[in-house]
């Protein structure tokens, strides 16, 4: 269990900055699956179930302006960034790891 800040700028401005923290990584990952599911169903009022598959998840990521994470390191007792590469490969394993059960 690493504490994780998750940061999210999903449009040009800086004035669009959020941030967002969770008690694992797999939280935060579950934490941008949430944002993607929330984006849809602001896009697609009228449709009452949606379901989306990774490639979509992965393309909302990249038109983020930024999206990065900052995970505890108890070792040094610090954060370490990560980018938005990091972040789509944890959301691959925790996805195929749900998938899988």
């Amino acid at each position: 269990m690493s504490h994780t800040i998750l940061l999210v700028q999903p449009g040009q401005k800086p004035d669009t900055r959020t941030y967002s923290d969770y008690e694992s990584v797999n939280e935060a990952m579950e934490g941008v699956c949430k944002i993607f599911e929330e984006h849809l169903k602001s896009t697609n009022p009228n449709i009452p179930s949606i379901t989306y598959d990774i490639s979509q998840l992965f393309d909302f990521i990249d038109q983020l302006s930024d999206l990065s994470c900052l995970v505890y390191q108890k070792s040094s007792n610090t954060y370490a960034p990560y980018n938005k590469e990091w972040i789509k490969e944890k959301i691959y394993i925790l996805l195929r790891r749900q998938a899988s059960k």
